[in-house]
């Protein structure tokens, strides 16, 4: 009996301050919304209704996409993966588990327009406006202030519309922020930080050259965004005495590689493929090497913290070379990965179809037909046989060691990291999958993670293997090494 009265009591006083702060968030709504101002009327208002099915969102997404390079791209595909996941767990989860009644005021009609259906707690606008926000400012940590204040007018503007109480919003604030950043067990956000390398000290250390002299670029203009600025102009402008090639036909590529070769700096402008072409001829000529970013992803530009032709033009005058790692597969080198197995067969089934639909659509559809047909690879590695969806060789260590390899943090520490996704088991791709959208990767059965100096791979079948080397593919041979050279290429960095 007496633990029955005190539970009826601790309940009442449970109950007590329910009711307590439901009425403080009643009185607080009625101050905040029944405010007048024209000013408020003709901004949060509005603002507000943009929000709508996260319009706006995505009218700043396409933005930073197609205006902001990698770091805008990566932004605002975060942005809209936290607000598909917010939404979805907000609007469709405890939405329809809360429950709370909408406020009662014309204002629904005034301001705001209609009086919506569903359940007051939380506020879903809010919630997609602070995980639209985290989201971008977790990759462009510049936006975030902007993209902060702009959240926070969407959520202002439902408690001043009339459509929700400040407590629903307040929480709706909070879940869209934690969802966003719990995001990131499932897809890490990459290194800000360019990757380290000691300091390469060649013959041109000491030569500082602000205008270009003794440099040759070649230029891919084929590579990259179709509405960038072509990079020969601005190279021409900053640095008037380089001379600058420009690869119009393919049949010249050859030839222009050889009398950039023979420059006392050999630079490129183009995507990885063509920075991989361009470090074939300086490592036979042994000569440094100017990386300018002109493709659609510029993976080792980014990892050598050079964003933009004059992030390349201050690494030449700066006079500061780093020794990266070159590695081979079968005798060709690479500078950033190399693969066999599945991905090469998603690279070839892109290449034939990106002409027609473009790359990215290409690239899903392919993933589709890759995921549907392809078969395991039967090869021996280090004399142990294996059977393998795919392989990931990347050219030094890559981060997150649990994860889809994103970004590096030495460009010199002589390792290859191999990723193998195992075919002897079963539902192996399903179960893959499943652990990338959970965070788990590191734990999943079928992925294996390992660091090795060289890797010594042969086809069980006899035949030839298809193989990739930084998103380019060739006919490989039935045995080959995988290995580092033992000299190191010198590229220019923009930093001590």
């Amino acid at each position: 009996m007496l633990k029955t009265a005190a539970a009826k009591v601790k309940s009442q006083g449970f109950n007590a301050r329910l009711r307590w702060i439901a009425d403080l968030d009643d009185r607080a709504f009625r101050r905040l919304s029944g405010m007048e101002s024209e000013a408020l009327n003709r901004t949060i208002v509005p603002l507000g209704r943009a929000a709508d099915r996260s319009k706006i969102w995505m009218a700043i997404a396409l933005v930073l996409a197609v205006a902001g390079g990698r770091r805008g791209r990566r932004a605002a595909t975060r942005g809209l993966l936290s607000v598909a996941l917010t939404s979805a767990l907000v609007n469709q989860g405890v939405k329809r588990v809360a429950r709370r009644n909408r406020p009662v005021t014309e204002l629904l009609l005034t301001r705001f327009g209609h009086a919506p259906k569903s359940s007051s707690f939380p506020s879903g606008h809010s919630a997609s406006a602070a995980a639209f926000a985290t989201g971008v400012a977790q990759e462009f940590p510049a936006l975030g202030p902007p993209l902060g204040v702009l959240a926070a007018g969407v959520a202002a503007s439902r408690v001043y519309a009339g459509v929700h109480y400040p407590a629903d919003v307040i929480c709706g604030v909070a879940s869209g922020a934690a969802l966003s950043l719990g995001l990131r067990k499932m897809w890490p956000v990459a290194s800000r930080e360019p990757a380290k390398a000691r300091h390469a000290y060649t013959n041109v250390d000491t030569v500082v050259s602000d205008d270009g002299d003794g440099i040759t670029f070649v230029i891919n203009p084929s590579a990259g965004p179709a509405l960038t600025r072509p990079p020969a102009d601005e190279i021409k402008e900053m640095l008037p005495k380089a001379e600058v090639i420009v690869v119009e036909d393919p049949k010249d590529w050859d030839s222009a590689l050889a009398a950039a070769g023979s420059a006392t700096v050999m630079g490129m402008a183009g995507g990885d493929g063509s920075i991989n072409a361009a470090a074939e001829v300086a490592v036979a000529n042994q000569v440094p090497l100017v990386v300018v970013p002109a493709g659609t992803l510029n993976h080792l530009a980014r990892d050598l913290g050079i964003d933009s032709v004059e992030d390349a033009i201050q690494a030449i005058k700066h006079g500061r070379a780093a020794a990266v790692d070159v590695a081979t597969i079968d005798d060709k080198l690479f500078l950033n990965t190399a693969s066999f197995g599945s991905y090469v067969e998603l690279v070839d089934a892109r290449e034939k179809l990106e002409g027609k639909i473009g790359k990215w659509p290409a690239v899903l559809v392919a993933l589709t037909r890759v995921l549907r047909s392809s078969t395991p690879i039967r090869v021996e590695i280090d004399g142990r046989p294996r059977s393998l969806w795919m392989i990931f060789i990347g050219n030094c260590r890559y981060h997150p060691s649990g994860f889809a390899p994103s970004w590096r943090e030495r460009l010199d520490d002589g390792l290859l990291d191999v990723r193998m996704v195992d075919g002897t088991q079963p539902w192996a791709r399903t179960r893959l999958l499943l652990a990338v959208l959970s965070g788990t990767l590191g734990r999943c059965g079928v992925y294996e993670h390992c660091l090795v100096k060289q890797l010594k791979v042969s086809s069980l079948d006899g035949a030839g293997l298809r193989l990739a080397r930084d998103g380019e593919t060739f006919e490989g041979s039935a045995e080959f090494t995988i290995s580092k050279l033992d000299r190191p290429l010198p590229i220019y960095v923009n930093r001590e």
